[in-house]
Protein backbone atom coordinates (compact mmCIF):
# COMPACT_ATOMS: atom_id res chain seq x y z
CA UNK A 1 0.00 0.00 0.00
CA UNK A 2 1.28 3.22 -1.04
CA UNK A 3 2.18 5.35 1.78
CA UNK A 4 -0.02 8.29 2.33
CA UNK A 5 0.92 9.73 5.03
CA UNK A 6 1.57 13.68 4.81
CA UNK A 7 3.77 15.69 7.65
CA UNK A 8 1.98 19.32 8.13
CA UNK A 9 4.31 21.84 10.79
CA UNK A 10 2.83 25.43 10.90
CA UNK A 11 2.83 27.10 13.87
CA UNK A 12 -0.59 28.83 13.01
CA UNK A 13 -3.37 26.60 14.61
CA UNK A 14 -6.03 27.52 12.56
CA UNK A 15 -4.15 26.70 9.38
CA UNK A 16 -3.41 23.26 10.85
CA UNK A 17 -6.69 22.62 11.41
CA UNK A 18 -8.52 23.63 8.24
CA UNK A 19 -5.72 22.11 6.20
CA UNK A 20 -5.33 19.01 8.21
CA UNK A 21 -9.29 18.48 8.09
CA UNK A 22 -9.33 19.40 4.20
CA UNK A 23 -6.30 16.51 3.19
CA UNK A 24 -7.98 14.24 5.51
CA UNK A 25 -11.49 13.90 3.67
CA UNK A 26 -8.86 13.84 0.56
CA UNK A 27 -7.78 10.44 2.23
CA UNK A 28 -4.27 11.41 3.46
CA UNK A 29 -2.94 10.32 6.83
CA UNK A 30 -2.03 14.31 8.14
CA UNK A 31 0.78 14.25 10.95
CA UNK A 32 1.12 17.46 12.82
CA UNK A 33 3.86 19.57 14.44
CA UNK A 34 4.43 23.31 15.65
CA UNK A 35 8.05 24.09 15.67
CA UNK A 36 10.88 22.81 13.83
CA UNK A 37 12.12 20.20 16.57
CA UNK A 38 8.75 18.68 17.09
CA UNK A 39 8.95 18.20 12.54
CA UNK A 40 12.25 16.32 12.70
CA UNK A 41 11.42 14.06 15.88
CA UNK A 42 7.71 13.27 14.11
CA UNK A 43 9.33 12.91 10.49
CA UNK A 44 11.83 10.67 11.80
CA UNK A 45 9.67 8.76 13.55
CA UNK A 46 6.82 7.99 10.93
CA UNK A 47 8.89 8.37 7.47
CA UNK A 48 5.98 10.67 5.91
CA UNK A 49 5.50 10.71 2.01
CA UNK A 50 5.33 14.19 1.76
CA UNK A 51 6.21 17.60 4.31
CA UNK A 52 4.44 20.98 3.68
CA UNK A 53 6.79 22.83 5.69
CA UNK A 54 6.48 26.50 6.77
CA UNK A 55 9.64 29.00 6.55
CA UNK A 56 9.51 31.28 9.76
CA UNK A 57 8.67 29.52 13.10
CA UNK A 58 9.89 29.95 16.51
CA UNK A 59 12.91 28.03 17.72
CA UNK A 60 14.18 26.19 14.78
CA UNK A 61 12.72 27.38 11.04
CA UNK A 62 11.67 25.73 8.21
CA UNK A 63 15.20 26.16 6.34
CA UNK A 64 16.99 24.91 8.99
CA UNK A 65 14.01 21.74 9.08
CA UNK A 66 14.69 21.15 5.34
CA UNK A 67 18.66 21.26 5.50
CA UNK A 68 18.88 18.84 8.17
CA UNK A 69 16.00 16.34 6.01
CA UNK A 70 18.36 16.35 3.17
CA UNK A 71 21.18 15.42 5.42
CA UNK A 72 19.38 12.37 6.67
CA UNK A 73 19.23 9.26 4.93
CA UNK A 74 15.54 8.12 5.27
CA UNK A 75 14.23 11.39 4.91
CA UNK A 76 16.60 12.94 1.63
CA UNK A 77 14.14 12.22 -0.68
CA UNK A 78 11.18 13.02 1.11
CA UNK A 79 9.45 15.92 -1.21
CA UNK A 80 9.13 19.16 0.51
CA UNK A 81 6.31 22.02 0.14
CA UNK A 82 7.01 25.17 1.73
CA UNK A 83 4.84 27.79 2.68
CA UNK A 84 5.90 31.45 2.52
CA UNK A 85 4.06 34.90 3.04
CA UNK A 86 3.45 36.22 -0.12
CA UNK A 87 6.04 38.98 -0.04
CA UNK A 88 9.00 36.83 1.10
CA UNK A 89 10.34 36.37 -1.71
CA UNK A 90 14.20 36.11 -0.16
CA UNK A 91 12.55 32.97 1.96
CA UNK A 92 11.38 31.42 -1.21
CA UNK A 93 14.61 32.21 -2.97
CA UNK A 94 16.61 29.95 0.04
CA UNK A 95 13.88 27.80 0.06
CA UNK A 96 13.94 26.33 -2.88
CA UNK A 97 18.25 26.48 -2.27
CA UNK A 98 18.08 24.18 0.87
CA UNK A 99 16.38 21.50 -1.25
CA UNK A 100 12.80 22.37 -1.19
CA UNK A 101 11.03 21.07 -4.06
CA UNK A 102 7.32 24.02 -4.10
CA UNK A 103 6.47 26.23 -2.40
CA UNK A 104 2.93 28.17 -1.99
CA UNK A 105 2.48 32.18 -0.65
CA UNK A 106 0.19 32.09 2.06
CA UNK A 107 -2.32 32.65 1.70
CA UNK A 108 -3.19 30.07 -0.81
CA UNK A 109 -5.92 28.25 -2.18
CA UNK A 110 -6.54 24.33 -0.90
CA UNK A 111 -6.74 23.19 -4.01
CA UNK A 112 -4.04 24.51 -5.59
CA UNK A 113 -1.95 22.77 -2.77
CA UNK A 114 -4.23 19.35 -3.21
CA UNK A 115 -2.51 19.55 -6.90
CA UNK A 116 0.61 19.99 -5.76
CA UNK A 117 0.69 17.31 -3.06
CA UNK A 118 -0.73 15.06 -5.95
CA UNK A 119 2.26 15.54 -8.81
CA UNK A 120 4.61 15.84 -6.18
CA UNK A 121 3.93 12.13 -4.61
CA UNK A 122 3.07 10.78 -8.38
CA UNK A 123 6.97 11.78 -9.36
CA UNK A 124 8.44 10.36 -6.10
CA UNK A 125 6.38 7.06 -6.02
CA UNK A 126 7.87 6.97 -9.51
CA UNK A 127 11.61 7.74 -8.77
CA UNK A 128 11.48 5.41 -5.77
CA UNK A 129 9.94 2.49 -8.38
CA UNK A 130 12.94 3.52 -10.41
CA UNK A 131 15.47 2.76 -8.24
CA UNK A 132 14.08 -0.60 -6.84
CA UNK A 133 14.48 -1.88 -9.99
CA UNK A 134 18.10 -1.44 -10.39
CA UNK A 135 20.10 -3.43 -7.82
CA UNK A 136 23.73 -4.03 -8.16
CA UNK A 137 24.72 -6.66 -10.26
CA UNK A 138 21.40 -5.98 -12.96
CA UNK A 139 22.76 -6.55 -16.23
CA UNK A 140 21.47 -3.53 -17.36
CA UNK A 141 22.74 -1.06 -14.63
CA UNK A 142 25.55 0.11 -17.03
CA UNK A 143 22.33 1.16 -19.78
CA UNK A 144 21.37 3.53 -17.16
CA UNK A 145 24.77 5.79 -16.98
CA UNK A 146 24.48 9.33 -19.34
CA UNK A 147 27.58 10.83 -19.90
CA UNK A 148 27.06 14.33 -21.67
CA UNK A 149 30.37 15.59 -22.22
CA UNK A 150 31.87 15.92 -18.08
CA UNK A 151 28.92 14.97 -16.69
CA UNK A 152 27.40 11.90 -15.60
CA UNK A 153 24.07 10.75 -15.00
CA UNK A 154 22.89 7.17 -13.24
CA UNK A 155 19.62 7.25 -13.64
CA UNK A 156 18.47 4.51 -10.79
CA UNK A 157 20.83 6.21 -8.30
CA UNK A 158 19.68 9.08 -9.31
CA UNK A 159 23.26 10.59 -8.57
CA UNK A 160 25.26 13.21 -10.67
CA UNK A 161 28.86 14.20 -10.95
CA UNK A 162 30.70 16.40 -13.09
CA UNK A 163 34.25 16.60 -13.69
CA UNK A 164 34.46 13.31 -11.85
CA UNK A 165 32.79 15.81 -8.87
CA UNK A 166 30.10 14.45 -7.09
CA UNK A 167 27.14 17.22 -7.29
CA UNK A 168 24.10 16.70 -4.35
CA UNK A 169 20.91 17.24 -6.86
CA UNK A 170 17.50 18.02 -5.21
CA UNK A 171 14.79 15.59 -6.74
CA UNK A 172 13.51 18.46 -8.48
CA UNK A 173 16.58 19.60 -9.80
CA UNK A 174 17.39 16.22 -10.89
CA UNK A 175 14.38 15.78 -13.12
CA UNK A 176 14.76 19.09 -14.29
CA UNK A 177 17.95 18.06 -15.45
CA UNK A 178 16.80 14.72 -16.97
CA UNK A 179 14.26 15.65 -18.84
CA UNK A 180 16.42 18.69 -20.60
CA UNK A 181 19.22 15.82 -21.60
CA UNK A 182 16.75 14.03 -23.48
CA UNK A 183 14.99 17.08 -25.06
CA UNK A 184 18.50 18.97 -25.73
CA UNK A 185 18.33 21.49 -28.67
CA UNK A 186 15.13 22.19 -27.84
CA UNK A 187 13.54 25.55 -25.85
CA UNK A 188 10.93 25.00 -23.68
CA UNK A 189 9.16 27.54 -21.39
CA UNK A 190 8.72 28.12 -18.01
CA UNK A 191 4.77 27.11 -18.13
CA UNK A 192 5.97 23.72 -20.54
CA UNK A 193 8.50 22.89 -18.36
CA UNK A 194 6.14 23.13 -15.11
CA UNK A 195 3.48 20.88 -16.80
CA UNK A 196 5.73 18.51 -18.78
CA UNK A 197 8.79 17.87 -15.59
CA UNK A 198 6.84 17.87 -12.54
CA UNK A 199 3.01 17.25 -14.00
CA UNK A 200 1.17 20.10 -12.46
CA UNK A 201 -1.71 20.85 -13.69
CA UNK A 202 -2.02 24.23 -15.97
CA UNK A 203 -1.76 27.38 -14.40
CA UNK A 204 -1.18 25.86 -10.75
CA UNK A 205 2.52 26.42 -10.16
CA UNK A 206 4.48 29.92 -10.60
CA UNK A 207 7.13 30.23 -13.36
CA UNK A 208 9.65 31.73 -10.51
CA UNK A 209 9.57 28.19 -9.65
CA UNK A 210 11.26 27.12 -12.63
CA UNK A 211 13.41 30.07 -12.48
CA UNK A 212 14.69 29.18 -8.89
CA UNK A 213 15.38 25.60 -9.93
CA UNK A 214 17.37 26.42 -12.70
CA UNK A 215 19.43 29.46 -11.15
CA UNK A 216 20.31 26.46 -8.18
CA UNK A 217 21.16 23.87 -11.16
CA UNK A 218 23.27 25.98 -12.98
CA UNK A 219 25.50 26.72 -9.69
CA UNK A 220 25.91 22.78 -9.71
CA UNK A 221 26.82 22.02 -12.69
CA UNK A 222 28.30 24.86 -14.62
CA UNK A 223 31.87 26.19 -14.21
CA UNK A 224 30.49 29.45 -14.48
CA UNK A 225 26.82 29.76 -13.35
CA UNK A 226 26.38 33.46 -14.16
CA UNK A 227 27.87 33.03 -18.06
CA UNK A 228 26.12 29.33 -18.60
CA UNK A 229 27.18 27.61 -21.37
CA UNK A 230 24.88 24.39 -21.63
CA UNK A 231 21.82 25.28 -19.52
CA UNK A 232 21.06 28.53 -21.73
CA UNK A 233 17.99 31.14 -21.09
CA UNK A 234 16.72 32.11 -24.88
CA UNK A 235 15.07 35.96 -24.46
CA UNK A 236 11.30 35.49 -24.53
CA UNK A 237 11.16 31.79 -25.30
CA UNK A 238 12.75 29.92 -22.42
CA UNK A 239 15.53 27.24 -21.27
CA UNK A 240 17.65 25.27 -23.46
CA UNK A 241 20.16 22.54 -22.84
CA UNK A 242 22.75 22.96 -25.55
CA UNK A 243 24.82 19.25 -25.47
CA UNK A 244 25.36 16.29 -27.11
CA UNK A 245 24.01 13.05 -25.49
CA UNK A 246 25.57 10.13 -25.40
CA UNK A 247 24.85 6.91 -23.45
CA UNK A 248 27.32 5.08 -21.26
CA UNK A 249 29.21 2.95 -23.86
CA UNK A 250 29.93 6.60 -26.33
CA UNK A 251 27.29 5.31 -28.66
CA UNK A 252 24.42 7.99 -29.45
CA UNK A 253 21.06 8.07 -28.58
CA UNK A 254 18.32 8.11 -31.13
CA UNK A 255 14.97 9.54 -30.35
CA UNK A 256 13.61 6.02 -31.30
CA UNK A 257 15.10 4.55 -28.21
CA UNK A 258 14.67 7.52 -25.60
CA UNK A 259 11.73 6.43 -23.16
CA UNK A 260 8.62 8.98 -23.04
CA UNK A 261 9.35 11.22 -20.11
CA UNK A 262 7.10 10.56 -17.33
CA UNK A 263 7.27 12.30 -13.44
CA UNK A 264 10.10 11.16 -11.53
CA UNK A 265 12.97 8.84 -12.92
CA UNK A 266 12.35 6.77 -15.82
CA UNK A 267 14.76 4.58 -16.60
CA UNK A 268 16.74 5.31 -20.35
CA UNK A 269 16.86 2.77 -23.08
CA UNK A 270 20.30 2.47 -24.44
CA UNK A 271 21.40 0.60 -27.18
CA UNK A 272 24.44 -1.87 -27.41
CA UNK A 273 26.88 -2.25 -29.29
CA UNK A 274 25.10 -5.23 -31.52
CA UNK A 275 22.31 -3.44 -31.77
CA UNK A 276 23.58 0.16 -32.84
CA UNK A 277 25.70 -2.12 -36.06
CA UNK A 278 22.71 -4.06 -36.42
CA UNK A 279 21.18 -0.34 -37.45
CA UNK A 280 23.40 0.50 -39.65
CA UNK A 281 23.54 -2.38 -41.39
Amino acid sequence: MDNMSILLVDDEPDLIWAVQRSLSFAGYEVLTAADGYEALSVARRHLPALIILDIVMPGLNGLEVCHQIRSDPLLANVPVIFLSKRSACTERILGLTEGGDDYLPKPFDIQELKARIVALLRRSRTAAAAIAGGQPGHEQQNNSILVVGGMQLNLRSRQVSVESRQVELTSAEFDLLYFLLNHAGCVFSSQELIQQVWHYPAETANSGLVRWHVKNLRAKIEKDPLHPVMLRTVAHQGYILDCAIHCSNNYPLTQSKRSEFSAGCIIETTRTKAASEKENN
